[in-house]
C-alpha cells in the first residue's frame, strides 16, 4: 500500500475514533449530565475527576479514553510495519490525529478536551523508554508541586527531547513529535495563564461533590 493511501487511512481512523469521549459519554450514561457544563467545562479526565473524585464512572471514562488511543496506534504502528515503512512512525503519526481527534471532536461540535490522557497512553508505543522517563517525570511533579497540569505541559516538553535523545526512526518521528507536544501545551493555555495568576487549582483525590 503507498505510504500516503496508509497516512491518510490512519489520520481519518484515529480522528474519527479519537474524538470518541470518555467523559462526556459516561457523565450522560451514568449521572444523567453534561460535563462540559460542570466544573471547568472541559470534557476530559481532569474535570470528571474532580467533580465526581475516584469512582467507578471516573475509571470507566478513563479506560474509554485510554482504549480508543491504543487500538488505533497500536493497529497503524504494526500495520506500517508490514508495510514496510517505519512502524515508529505509524505510532506517532496515529497518535497525533487520534489526539487532534480529542482536542477537535466532530461528534460534538468540534470541542473536546486536552488531550493529556491520549496522549499519556500512546506515546508507549512510540518509545516505551521515553514513555516510561516522561511518565515517571510526570509523577513525580504531581505528586510534589501537585498542579495536573503543569506535570502535563512538563510531560508533553520533554517528550521530544527524550525522543531524540534516545534515537529514533527519522526526522518525520521527531517532528511528529514535536507537534504532539505543542498540541498539548497550547490546549493549556488557560492554565498557564491561571497558573501565573495563582489561581490555579491543585490535584486532590477528593471530589468536589465531597
Amino acid at each position: 500500500m503507498p505510504l500516503i493511501l496508509l497516512c491518510i487511512l490512519s489520520a481519518i481512523s484515529a480522528y474519527l475514533l479519537g474524538g470518541v469521549n470518555g467523559a462526556i459519554i459516561v457523565s450522560g450514561l451514568v449521572y444523567h449530565e453534561d460535563i462540559r457544563q460542570l466544573g471547568s467545562g472541559n470534557p476530559g479526565f481532569t474535570n470528571f475527576k474532580r467533580i465526581h473524585g475516584f469512582c467507578p464512572a471516573t475509571f470507566a471514562a478513563m479506560a474509554i479514553d485510554i482504549f480508543k488511543t491504543i487500538i488505533p496506534v497500536v493497529t497503524f504502528r504494526l500495520v506500517f510495519g508490514a508495510c514496510g515503512y517505519s512502524a515508529q512512525l505509524g505510532a506517532v503519526f496515529t497518535l497525533l490525529f487520534c489526539m487532534i481527534g480529542h482536542c477537535f471532536p466532530v461528534w460534538y461540535g468540534f470541542k473536546g478536551g486536552k488531550a493529556v490522557l491520549a496522549y499519556l497512553s500512546g506515546i508507549w508505543f512510540v518509545d516505551w523508554r521515553m514513555g516510561l522517563i516522561c511518565f515517571a517525570l510526570f509523577v513525580v511533579i504531581l505528586l510534589t508541586i501537585r498542579y495536573m497540569s503543569l506535570a502535563s505541559m512538563t510531560f508533553a516538553f520533554t517528550s521530544p527531547i527524550v525522543l531524540a535523545v534516545l534515537g529514533c526512526d527519522g526526522w518525520e518521528v521527531i517532528l511528529t513529535s514535536i507537534i504532539l507536544s505543542a498540541l498539548v501545551i497550547a490546549r493549556h493555555w488557560q492554565n498557564i495563564v491561571r497558573l501565573c495568576k495563582g489561581t490555579e487549582s491543585k490535584f486532590t483525590l477528593r471530589s468536589k461533590k465531597s
